[in-house]
């Protein structure tokens, strides 16, 4: 077992601007939602600003994100306009994904992939590599093969070793985070959890035992010594009410780190759902916590979704107060992240609600990112633009 995580929270870092303003700016976002929910009419959509958000975001060190969908770059003009001009980190939606990059055995398709990080180079953005080990979107021939027998354990340990090391070769020198281990911890729902809180279900675990963790990161290591390696999940940060999961990820992270295992961050990926409520304090905490065994912290995919009615440019949330919520929720996870000296990076989980995965995956839910189906800016948007604005206000205070 780990070290039990003190129920005392660490005192944070020195935040990046003064708590107050941005606590100011947190209102002032709420107080702001009634004139951009009139976003849903074309004639009096707001427009984004001249400044964006990766420029401000910039002049304090901090990096803006999104997930890419490569089948809307470079085809849907405005789609590609705003990726270029807001965002200063890209991460592949899927198309780094094992299915993706080789869906025959011994064969790889590099070429969407490729695209995405000769795009961000060309418009001076970093990628978020995404994602080398997880238990979805595996190919057919992986999943298949071990399922009938024909691929034993060795060989699917020698499988995933070579994966590892062909996609973090292959971009070697031009990522800059790669997420090496996607997801494998339990959550209070999951049926087996083991006694250090790592899912027994988890693809990778039940066939190679969780010493493979471990592995990955020093099998990534190798391929590029110069990436930053991340563990990412979901519900590290409180929001499963226990902060159970967050512990059970601290303490594990914790002993690797002593072992030498070269992990260097945590992603939390931020999706929120505005009928469960948010700890922006916890969130917080938990970040700060994680930045104090010596470890990056990043935001990798955040959304916040909400029940709706209607579908693509015409979705609204069915309840007002979710109007209120929404970009609340993006902005304290935003404030969170500024606030801990340790967060390098901050990533929606898409660009614009008609290309989110939310209304596939949660029924009658959607309204969860920056962009309406429109791309045209919501109240989120403006709400963290106003945040960041607020932090450079507070320097030149302090200055």
């Amino acid at each position: 077992m780990g070290t039990t995580l003190s129920t005392s929270r660490p005192r944070p870092g020195r935040p990046r601007s003064r708590v107050r303003l941005v606590t100011i700016g947190l209102a002032a976002a709420i107080l702001a939602v009634p004139s951009a929910v009139a976003a849903a009419d074309d004639a009096g959509a707001p427009q984004a600003p001249g400044d964006s958000l990766r420029a401000i975001a910039a002049r304090e060190g901090l990096r803006i994100g999104t997930a890419v969908d490569m089948a809307k770059l470079g085809t849907d003009t405005a789609y590609t306009s705003v990726v270029a001009d807001q965002f200063s980190v890209v991460t592949p939606e899927n198309v780094m994904k094992w299915d993706a990059v080789e869906p025959t055995r011994g064969t790889y398709d590099w070429q969407a992939a490729d695209r995405l990080v000769s795009f961000a180079e060309q418009h001076d953005q970093l990628v978020r590599g995404h994602t080398l080990m997880w238990h979805n979107q595996l190919p057919g021939w992986l999943t298949s093969g071990v399922a009938d027998g024909s691929i034993g354990t060795a060989e699917l340990r020698d499988i995933l070793h070579q994966h590892v090391t062909d996609e973090v070769g292959h971009f070697r020198g031009r990522i800059w985070q790669w997420d090496v281990a996607n997801e494998v911890f339990a959550n209070s729902w999951d049926s087996h959890p083991l006694a250090d809180g790592v899912n027994g279900d988890d693809f990778w675990v039940q066939h190679l035992g969780e010493g493979v963790i471990a592995d990955v990161f020093r099998w990534a290591h190798q391929a590029d010594p110069k990436a930053l390696l991340m563990y990412n999940d979901y519900n590290i940060t409180g929001e499963d009410g226990t902060n159970a999961k967050f512990q059970a990820v601290y303490d594990f992270v914790k002993r690797l780190r002593a072992q030498g295992v070269p992990i260097d961050g945590i992603g939390e990926q931020g999706h929120l759902d505005t009928q469960y409520g948010f700890d922006p304090q916890t969130f917080q905490a938990d970040l700060q916590a994680f930045g104090d065994l010596g470890l990056k912290v990043a935001v990798t995919e955040a959304d916040v979704r909400t029940f709706v009615s209607g579908t693509g440019a015409d979705e609204v949330p069915t309840d007002q107060l979710a109007a209120f919520a929404q970009p609340y929720e993006f902005s304290a996870m935003l404030t969170g992240c500024r606030l801990v000296r340790q967060c390098i990076s901050f990533t929606a989980w898409g660009v614009d609600d008609g290309d989110s995965w939310i209304p596939n995956t949660f029924s009658g839910e959607g309204y969860g990112l920056l962009y309406d189906a429109r791309l045209r800016p919501k109240q989120a948007y403006f709400a963290l633009r106003q945040d960041l604005l607020l932090g450079l206000s507070a320097h030149r205070t302090d200055g």
